[in-house]
């Protein structure tokens, strides 16, 4: 949803060089049959197949290996990452249209047990806890920066 938490993942900055932010472009899309709640005691969402619900996301262009990699070590083994199909959202006359269909890389989380009844609110996270996720230092621990940077220069 944000590419500011893509950016800290990735790059350690929520806002890099122009020159990598670049290499990324980030599409609203819409995931059919899915739904996004609240993992309980935590700031972060989760999404889990709901028929009859869909999520608003981001659909993001230009991941490398590497990238791939810190998304999969940051969202941890609450969630398995699994190929789904997207439709993108266009603006035509001043409004949002569904557009193309694609196929993306999206974490579903495996203890639907562990959610709120409610649905994440985006605006509450960017409000009041977006600064949080958005640190160079937020998540990794030492141990977890030094097998990164051997996995990327392996």
């Amino acid at each position: 949803m944000a590419p500011e938490v893509f950016f800290s993942v990735c790059y350690a900055d929520k806002q890099p060089p122009k020159a990598i932010q670049d290499l990324h472009t980030f599409t609203p899309a819409i995931l059919d049959g899915y739904c996004r709640h609240r993992v309980q005691y935590a700031d972060y969402p989760a999404i889990v197949e709901e028929p009859g619900h869909c999520v608003r996301g981001m659909y993001a262009t230009g991941l490398t290996d590497a990238n791939m990699y810190k998304l999969d070590v940051f969202e941890g083994n609450e969630y398995k990452r699994v190929k789904a199909k997207v439709k993108l959202i266009k603006m035509e006359d001043g409004k949002e249209v569904e557009g193309e269909v694609k196929e993306a890389d999206v974490y579903v989380f495996l203890h639907p047990d562990q959610l709120e009844k409610r649905e994440w609110d985006f605006e509450e996270f960017r409000e009041q806890k977006m600064k949080t996720w958005t640190r160079g230092d937020w998540a990794f621990s030492e141990e977890e920066k030094a097998i990164v940077e051997s996995n990327l220069n392996a």
